[in-house]
Order: structure tokens, then C-alpha cells, then sequence
């Protein structure tokens, strides 16, 4: 039998933000655990939805329910059910670069409607997160490869507390720096060379930004958001709901 990833604790856990019951006929009622751990298998063996092992039943009917749950929000809602209360005291926003695989580059619609973008290190896509002062994730957004990390912090921000925000000096931007003063945050960005009048901000608390990367190295773990596969944005968020949710619970 394929290893799986829940262990009982964490099904008891989703299991009600599961779409359908045993009673409801058809894909909507078939074991939803067994799905939800043949997600779990693409998403940590980057495989193929045809390579799925038979024992989790038919790979374009689990497919097409994987779409489905991914529509409805299904994944965001069990990432959140096994993500424990954020530890807000400080918040951490970093972004990391995935290469998108050829598979996924031929989407309707266009590459920029899907988070994929052209940079130096091809077609890649940009997750920009926010993480806790635990490094547990707690909001991302998908932007195109090429963009600046600064156009997806406005999301990530919005209508959500902390004490303290830490980030690179990719994030030294004077309208962030501003929101933060509104806010009555401690400023712990690492400040860009060009500013004339550089902040101070604290050497020993900006060390704990490591814990951002360690969220990311992680995220990259899981072989189907390293080389992003999926051909739209609501599939691969979907992926990163998955993998998250694992991360936060262990």
C-alpha cells in the first residue's frame, strides 16, 4: 500500500470541511479520505495525475474532483482547520521563484491571468506568503514571475494585525514603511542602500526572518509546487493550500 500522509487526528480534523457525505451518490460520496490523500501523493511526488497508484482509484475522476475542490475553496478551508491560531507578534513576508514546467505554460486565457511571468530564470511564477513569528504560514498570493515582490503585500496585509513586520530589502518601500508607522509596527526591514536616511532596526530580531526560508525550503519539499505543473492559478493555490496544511499541522 502507498505511504499516506494524514494520520487520524488530522482527519477528524477536515473532515468536515470535506465536500459530500457517505450517503451522497456518485464522486461526491466516495471516500473522501482516500482523495484527499491521493492529492497529497501528487502533491509530494510531483507525478503525473496518470501515474496515480490504482489504489486511490481512477487518476481523471480523481483529477476532476481535485478541480472541483479546488473551485469551491475545499483546500484553503482544511489549510485553515489544521493551521493553529497565528502567533502574530511578529509577521514575516518573503517570495520565492518556482520554474513552471512546459505542462503548465499553455493555459487559456494567458500566462499573466495565471501567475506565470518571464524572468531570468524562464517561465516562473512568484509566491509572496506571509508567515507567523512561529514561520507558519498564514496568507499567500500568486504573481507572475517578473513582478516586484511589493505589488502582492497590499493582500497579504489587509485587514490583519501584528506587532512587528520583518522582511528583506526587497520590501524597503516607503508606502510599506508608512503603513507600518499608521499601524504602530516595529519596522525590522533590511534597508536598501540607496535610501538616504536608512532606518535602525534591531540585528537580533531581524534574525528570526530565517524562519520565513525555512517555511519555503519546507514548501519546496513537496515536489509539485517546485516545478509547478498545474496550467491555472486555482489549481496551484489549491497545491499550496495541501502542502501547507501538512507543514502547519506537524
Amino acid at each position: 500500500m502507498t505511504r499516506r500522509a494524514l494520520n487520524d487526528v488530522q482527519w477528524a480534523t477536515i473532515e468536515p470541511y470535506c465536500l459530500g457525505k457517505s450517503s451522497d451518490p456518485g464522486q461526491t460520496g466516495r471516500d473522501p479520505r482516500l482523495f484527499v490523500e491521493a492529492v497529497l501523493w501528487i502533491v509530494r511526488t510531483g507525478a503525473q495525475w496518470r501515474e496515480l497508484p490504482g489504489e486511490f482509484g481512477k487518476w481523471n475522476s480523481v483529477y476532476r474532483r481535485f478541480r472541483d475542490w479546488g473551485v469551491a475553496g475545499v483546500f484553503e478551508r482544511i489549510f485553515n482547520a489544521l493551521s493553529e491560531e497565528p502567533d502574530m507578534e511578529m509577521a514575516m513576508i518573503d517570495g520565492t521563484i518556482v520554474k513552471v514546467h512546459r505542462h503548465g505554460q499553455d493555459s487559456k486565457g494567458g500566462l499573466k491571468v495565471k501567475a506565470i511571468g518571464k524572468s531570468k530564470g524562464g517561465w516562473t511564477t512568484k509566491i509572496l506568503a506571509l508567515t507567523d513569528a512561529l514561520g507558519n504560514l498564514v496568507r499567500f498570493v500568486l504573481l507572475p514571475g517578473h513582478r516586484f515582490d511589493t505589488v502582492g503585500v497590499a493582500p497579504l496585509i489587509s485587514g490583519i494585525s501584528f506587532d512587528a513586520m520583518l522582511a528583506d530589502k526587497a520590501f524597503d518601500s516607503d508606502w510599506i514603511i508608512a503603513d507600518m508607522n499608521a499601524r504602530g509596527a516595529l519596522i525590522c526591514i533590511s534597508q536598501h542602500p540607496r535610501r538616504c536616511k536608512p532606518l535602525l532596526i534591531d540585528p537580533d530580531i531581524y534574525q528570526c526572518r530565517h524562519l520565513i526560508e525555512n517555511f519555503f525550503c519546507k514548501l519546496k519539499e513537496f515536489k509539485r509546487i517546485a516545478m509547478r505543473s498545474d496550467k491555472t492559478d486555482t489549481s496551484f493555490k489549491a497545491m499550496i493550500y495541501a502542502a501547507a496544511a501538512l507543514i502547519n499541522s506537524r
